[in-house]
């Protein structure tokens, strides 16, 4: 069993626990954003993978996928308003930035669209030395598992929160909200400096800026940015506790918290950070000497 299948499992066991849940709206949401993901990623995704054997689509799909987690925050939520619209605007930030940058690269590169991204060619080879059979099938669990991580964890934090009817804004949501802007613009920092360094230097190892004390800061301001979602999540799930049955309640928690924990293994270990750097060591002669002196995912201080 390949990491999407297990992946897709533990998404089952959370929508399992969610969609029990005594609030009918919270399953009513979920109802319809089960419908929009599977919608989005078969035809975004899945099709055009069955037909170019690139996984890359999915890059298109998942994006645009917490967009309309977004959307639906906003038009379908009966939560306090000022909190439904923050949240909305969130997820549909986090969205849209992506999606409308991977459509922009993809159309002035042609990857995506001609071209496979190396971490799916990493990760198709890495199928391939494993001896895997079915690889197709696997590649299309992988792709699927994003959507049922749209449909379920990224989904619930924003859910929770959207349908809480308190005009009381929580310290838990001012520090999740303050996270969320400093990672977003971390992020946004990390990505301009590697663009002006590239090109600039292009081929040379980017160890500028925020490079200088983590190899993949944009990774981990990604990852910043679903964990604030989740501490800003923590009123709105401890407010359902008198709602629900403690199975319930504790489910909704965990998959909560699996938003952030599903993002660290993704950028970490099966589309960021290991595969990325599978081909920076062999395209840049520098590399190894980075690897060595600077942290691959958490910033600190670089080694001497």
């Amino acid at each position: 069993m390949n990491f999407g299948s297990i992946l897709i499992l533990i998404f089952l066991a959370v929508a399992a626990a969610a969609f029990s849940s005594h609030s009918e709206h919270l399953v009513y949401m979920l109802q319809v954003n089960g419908v929009v993901q599977l919608t989005l990623f078969i035809l975004v995704a899945c099709i055009p993978f069955l037909k170019t054997g690139r996984m890359s689509y999915v890059d298109l799909a998942w994006p645009f996928g917490v967009a309309a987690i977004g959307a639906q925050i906003i038009w379908l939520a009966e939560g306090d308003t000022l909190r439904q619209w923050v949240i909305g605007g969130v997820y549909l930030l986090i969205g849209l930035r992506m999606g409308i940058g991977a459509v922009v690269m993809g159309k002035a590169t042609g990857v995506i669209f001609k071209t496979e991204f190396p971490r799916y060619q990493y990760r198709l080879m890495t199928l391939q030395n494993e001896g895997s059979r079915w690889i197709r099938f696997h590649m299309l669990c992988e792709i699927m598992a994003q959507g049922f991580a749209n449909i379920t964890v990224l989904a619930l934090p924003g859910f929770m929160m959207a349908l809480n009817t308190s005009d009381v804004i929580s310290n838990w949501e001012i520090a999740g909200i303050a996270l969320w802007v400093s990672a977003y613009l971390f992020e946004s920092t990390a990505d301009v400096q590697k663009l002006k360094f590239m090109l600039k230097k292009q081929g040379d190892v980017c160890n500028v800026g925020l490079w200088r004390y983590s190899r993949h800061p944009n990774y981990f301001a990604e990852w910043l940015v679903w964990t604030s979602v989740v501490i800003a999540a923590v009123p709105s799930w401890l407010a359902l506790y008198s709602a629900e049955s403690l199975t319930v309640w504790i489910g909704l928690g965990i998959g909560a918290v699996m938003a952030s924990v599903m993002l660290y293994i993704t950028l970490v270990y099966l589309t960021g950070a290991i595969p990325a750097e599978y081909y920076s060591v062999q395209k840049r002669p520098g590399y190894k000497l980075y690897q060595q002196q600077t942290n691959r995912f958490f910033p600190w201080f670089p080694k001497l």
